[in-house]
C-alpha cells in the first residue's frame, strides 16, 4: 500500500508539505497516489537519526552487513508483481525492463553483500614496528578504509531501481557502513516508496540500528540542497543532468567542511568508425547502432550521440543506411511529459544550428509522450567552432559529424568534454594505423570500446562507470561495481596501538582471515 509519507529511519512521517502526484506517461495523466514532500524538521530528523546509527552501523562486522544486504534484495523480490505495476505506471517503460532492472539491484545488493563478507576490501595495511631502527626509532603503523558518515543519494529519472532507492549508490554506501538518507525522484515516488518499506523491512529483520535508511518525498530542489548543507550529511551520490550535479558540487564545496559530490552527469559517447570498418561491414554497424540509439527511446546515460567518421562516400552511404534503420524502428513512450519536453526543446536547437543536415527524423503522428527518432549530420569543422553541438540531447536522437581528415577528427575529440565512453569501430587491419587517435579518445572517456556499443553496463569489478568531468565529478571512481564502495570511505593510519584496541582486521592474527599488505608483502597469514 503506497502511503505518500516520508519514511524516517522506521518511522512513517508527514508535516506540512507540498503535495504532489506521479504521472502515466502511457496514459497520458497523473497517477492516483499523493505524496507530500519532507518538511525542513523532517529532513533534519532524517540526519540527525542517520548520525546517531551511523556511530554503531560502522562497527558492525561485515558478515551482518552482508546479511542486511542480501535481506534487502529478498525483500525487493518479495514485493513481486505489484513492483513491476508500479514501475511501469510511473515511467512509461516496458514489463521486461521493469523485471530486468529488478534483477539488476538485486544483483548489485548481493554482490556487495559478497564483498564485506569476505571483508578484504578494506585494504588493511600494516607496517611492523622497528624499536632499534637508527637513528629514528620506526613506530607500528596500521592502516584501513573507514566509512565517512551518512550518505545523500539522489534517485535517477531513468533507473527508478537500479539508481535509486536501492541502486549502486545505496547499495555501495551501506556496505562501506554508511546510514543512507534518499531524496526519492519525483517522478517515481511509489516505486521508491516500495522500495524504500522493503529496505527498512531488511533493517529490522537483521538487527540494524534505527536512521541507518530514511526515504524523503520531494517535489522541487528544496530536499535535496537542505540535505547537502546539512552538516551531518558526509557525501553525496547523483546521477542526473550536468546542471543538477553542478548545483550540488557547488553547494557541498561553499560547506564550512565541504563533502564529496560523486556525480554521473552528461555523456554523448563518441564513437569514431573507421574507414576500412564501414567498407567491410556498415550495414552491420548501422543496424548495430541503430539499436543502440533507440534503445529505452534513448534515455541511457551511455546513448551513443556523436557518430564520427572521414566525410565521403563510405561515411555518406553509412549515415544514409542508419537512417533507413533507425526510421523502421517504432518511437518509443519518455519517462515523463517534462523529458518528452524537453527531448523536442534540445531537439529543435540542435536542428537550428548552422550547417545541420536533417538524415532521418519521423513526420508521422505518435502518441502523447512518445519521441521521435533524430539522425542529422555536420561537417567537422562546424562542429569543432560551435560548443552547442557537442551537448547531451537526452533522447533518441544521434549525430554523424563527417570530419576532413584524420588531423580535424583528432583534433575534435581532443576538444571534447569528458565522456562516459568513447567507442572504435575498425577492423584488426587498420587499428594500427590510429595509435595517436586511441590515445587521444582514452584521455577523454571512462570505459573506451572496441567494435561494439555504449549502450549496456556490466556490473562487474573491471567495469568503469564514470570519466572525465563533465562525465563525472571524479574520474578516479565509478557509479557500477564493487569499486564504487571506495566512495564512501576514507582511511585511518593506528599508530602504536594495543593489539586488543585494533579492529579486527588490524590484529596480528588476523580473525577475518582476509588478505593484508605486511611489511610490503600481501598476505592472510597472522603476524
Amino acid at each position: 500500500m503506497i502511503t505518500g509519507k516520508n519514511l524516517i529511519g522506521n518511522e512513517l512521517s508527514t508535516k506540512d508539505g507540498t503535495v504532489f502526484t506521479t504521472f502515466d506517461p502511457q496514459l497520458n495523466k497523473e497517477n492516483a497516489w499523493e505524496f507530500t514532500e519532507a518538511s525542513l524538521k523532517e529532513i533534519h530528523a532524517s540526519v540527525e537519526l542517520a548520525e546517531k546509527a551511523s556511530r554503531e552501523y560502522a562497527l558492525i562486522d561485515g558478515t551482518k552487513k552482508a546479511r542486511f544486504l542480501r535481506e534487502i534484495a529478498t525483500q525487493i523480490e518479495n514485493l513481486g508483481d505489484e513492483l513491476i505495476a508500479i514501475y511501469c505506471k510511473e515511467s512509461g517503460l516496458p514489463e521486461g525492463r521493469a523485471k530486468g532492472e529488478r534483477g539488476r539491484t538485486c544483483f548489485q545488493l548481493q554482490t556487495f553483500a559478497d564483498l564485506v563478507a569476505e571483508g578484504s576490501w578494506v585494504n588493511a595495511t600494516i607496517d611492523t614496528a622497528l624499536p632499534e631502527r637508527l637513528p629514528v626509532p620506526k613506530p607500528d603503523l596500521r592502516k584501513m578504509l573507514v566509512p565517512i558518515g551518512p550518505i545523500a543519494v539522489f534517485g535517477a529519472s531513468n533507473f527508478p531501481l537500479a539508481y535509486s532507492t536501492a541502486g549502486g549508490d545505496t547499495a555501495s554506501a551501506l556496505a562501506a557502513g554508511c546510514p543512507v538518507i534518499v531524496k526519492s525522484h519525483p517522478m517515481h515516488a511509489a516505486t521508491g516508496e516500495l522500495v524504500a518499506h522493503a529496505i527498512a523491512k531488511a533493517a529490522e529483520l537483521t538487527g540494524m540500528p534505527n536512521g541507518v535508511f530514511s526515504n524523503l518525498n520531494s517535489k522541487g530542489i528544496e530536499v535535496g540542497q537542505e540535505l547537502v548543507k546539512h552538516p551531518g550529511v558526509k557525501g553525496v551520490g547523483f546521477t542526473g543532468s550536468v546542471k543538477g550535479g553542478r548545483a550540488l558540487l557547488d553547494l557541498a564545496g561553499q560547506r564550512p567542511e565541504p563533502i564529496p559530490v560523486f556525480a554521473e552527469m552528461g555523456s554523448v559517447n563518441p564513437v569514431i568508425f573507421l574507414p576500412e570498418a564501414l567498407k567491410q561491414r556498415g550495414d552491420f554497424w548501422a543496424k548495430t547502432y541503430a539499436g543502440s540509439i533507440t534503445l529505452g527511446t534513448g534515455q541511457f546515460c551511455t546513448n551513443p550521440g556523436l557518430l564520427f567518421g572521414l566525410a565521403g562516400d563510405v561515411l555518406s552511404a553509412f549515415a544514409n543506411k542508419l537512417s533507413e534503420e533507425i526510421s523502421a524502428i517504432q518511437p518509443g513512450c519518455m519517462l515523463h511529459p517534462n523529458i518528452k519536453r524537453n527531448y523536442d526543446s534540445n531537439t529543435s536547437t540542435m536542428l537550428s544550428q548552422s550547417g545541420i543536415e536533417v538524415v532521418a527524423k519521423s513526420q508521422n503522428a505518435v502518441p502523447a509522450n512518445y519521441a521521435q527518432h533524430t539522425l542529422v549530420m555536420v561537417q567537422g569543422k562546424d562542429f569543432l567552432s560551435n560548443p552547442r553541438l557537442h551537448q547531451e540531447v537526452f533522447g533518441p536522437f544521434s549525430m554523424v559529424v563527417a570530419c576532413k581528415n584524420i588531423d580535424e577528427l583528432e583534433a575534435i575529440i581532443t576538444n571534447l568534454e569528458g565522456q562516459l565512453t568513447g567507442a572504435i569501430i575498425a577492423e584488426n587491419s587498420e587499428i594500427k594505423e590510429y595509435g595517436n587517435l586511441i590515445e587521444i579518445l582514452k584521455n577523454r572517456v571512462g570505459r573506451l570500446i572496441y567494435n561494439g556499443a555504449p549502450t549496456g553496463v556490466e556490473v562487474c569489478p573491471a567495469m568503469q562507470h564514470g570519466g572525465p568531468y563533465p562525465a563525472s565529478t571524479d574520474s578516479r571512481f565509478g557509479a557500477v561495481g564493487i569499486h564504487a564502495i571506495q566512495r564512501w570511505v576514507r582511511p585511518v593510519s593506528y599508530q602504536n596501538w594495543p593489539e586488543d584496541l585494533l579492529p579486527e582486521a588490524l590484529n596480528d592474527s588476523n580473525p577475518l582471515k582476509i588478505s593484508r599488505l605486511v611489511n610490503g608483502s600481501l598476505t592472510n597469514k597472522p603476524l
